[in-house]
């Protein structure tokens, strides 16, 4: 049963992708995220999260992940560029997050 169980947690992991981008609230989306606050990015919890990609498209994160960005941004002392690396699995214009690394 344990090697079903670890061949499934492999198997899983070799679905998930990384995205590197900047975490910003779905609100202030189309602003300028290179001077986007973690303040206004508290403060705009409710509207959820995503990640701006490098080509500029924005990313939705799914519930589990908008939970882990508030958290780490309630962590973290980093006031503007919010950049971070997501991995989990996208579905449409959704990430299924499995972590979140702020940079």
């Amino acid at each position: 049963m344990k090697k079903i169980f670890a061949l499934s947690l492999v198997a899983l992991a070799a679905y998930a992708e990384t995205w590197s981008g900047t975490i910003v609230d779905v609100m202030c989306r189309g602003k300028d995220v290179a001077n986007h606050t973690r303040q206004c990015a508290l403060s705009c919890a409710k509207s959820g999260y995503g990640l701006v990609l490098s080509d500029g498209k924005f990313v939705k994160l799914d519930e589990t992940g908008n939970a882990m960005a508030l958290s780490k941004l309630k962590a973290s002392r980093k006031d503007k560029d919010l950049k971070a690396k997501v991995t989990g699995k996208r579905d449409g214009e959704v990430i299924k997050v499995e972590t979140i690394e702020l940079q």
